[in-house]
């Protein structure tokens, strides 16, 4: 049988290790690797590169914050450590 704690604190760190992943792509790889090709596509009269570097990177990061609550409180409420 496995532990509740551990199986918890594994669910955990896949959701935030998954989560680190969309941020590094977002911020790393297309604010500034794939930002000559990104650049290409306009969005508003400026490259998508562009955006992605300056708007896209925020606007990510804040729903990333969204989902991350939303699914640790799922996660919570999954393993019965909730805070009603």
């Amino acid at each position: 049988m496995s532990d509740p704690a551990k199986e918890y604190w594994k669910a955990n760190i896949r959701l935030v290790t998954i989560l680190l992943v969309i941020w590094f792509a977002v911020s790393y790889l297309f604010g500034i690797i794939l930002v000559e090709p990104l650049n290409a596509i306009r969005i508003g009269g400026a490259g998508l590169g562009f955006w992605f570097a300056q708007q896209g990177s925020i606007y990510t990061f804040l729903v990333l914050i969204f989902v991350y609550a939303i699914r640790m409180n799922a996660l919570d409420r999954k393993f019965g450590v909730h805070e009603d």
